[in-house]
């Protein structure tokens, strides 16, 4: 679970930078020519699968210890006060993994299958033809519900890393006075913080476009 853990919040810097495209007043091309690479490089499809993999390994080992753990210890004890020795998304991980495990099946189905298997319009670069996802973007982020989820579960997203990054470490071993502050600041504000707000920031700066508020 550490493994698969960790190799997704490695994904999640790629998917940030690719997608920060979006930010570009081209009308979408940078974008398109970002998952125009993304969906032909045979290195990078070839780690897609590994990608999926690891989303159902992490979901399916993740109920496995729940229920590990829950069959351990059927009777709660009498008295806890677990706020003196763990934070709240340490707490919680199970219902933020939820939230996360939802979202990913609903955001895979609004732009994964729609770029596979769905009538995307094509746009056309110096000759060249490209699936036109940018489009299917802005019909995405500019239905206001999708733009609020997509914030809200930003939101679950930087508890579970906050506690889930320098978890993955710990568990594996990697202990030191040195290091481990360094890993505990990064999963702190970098994977809590700078990131998931980054992808934040994504779906808001599109609806407004797409509204022409700014």
């Amino acid at each position: 679970m550490s493994l698969t853990g960790l190799f997704l919040s490695s994904f999640l810097i790629v998917h940030m930078a690719g997608n920060l495209q979006l930010f570009k007043s081209d009308g979408g091309r940078a974008f398109n020519e970002y998952t125009y690479f993304m969906t032909h490089n045979p290195l990078i499809m070839t780690v897609s699968y590994l990608l999926y993999t690891s989303i159902l390994v992490h979901a399916l080992m993740a109920y496995v210890l729940t229920r590990h753990n829950q069959s351990s210890r059927p009777v709660k004890y009498a008295y806890s006060k677990p706020e003196a020795n763990s934070d709240w998304s340490s707490r919680n991980m199970g219902i933020l993994g939820t939230v996360l495990l939802l979202f990913i099946i609903i955001h895979m189905r609004t732009f994964w299958y729609e770029m596979h298997f769905g009538s995307v319009p094509m746009a056309e670069y110096d000759g060249k033809q490209y699936k036109d996802l940018y489009a299917v973007v802005k019909v995405a982020f500019g239905e206001l519900w999708y733009v609020v989820l997509y914030v809200i579960c930003m939101v679950a997203v930087g508890y579970h890393l906050a506690h889930g990054f320098q978890s993955g470490f710990q568990t594996l071993g990697v202990r030191h006075k040195k290091y481990t502050p360094l890993i505990e600041m990064l999963g702190k504000y970098f994977f809590a913080i700078i990131i998931p707000a980054a992808f934040a920031a994504m779906p808001i700066y599109v609806y407004l476009q797409v509204h022409h508020i700014i």
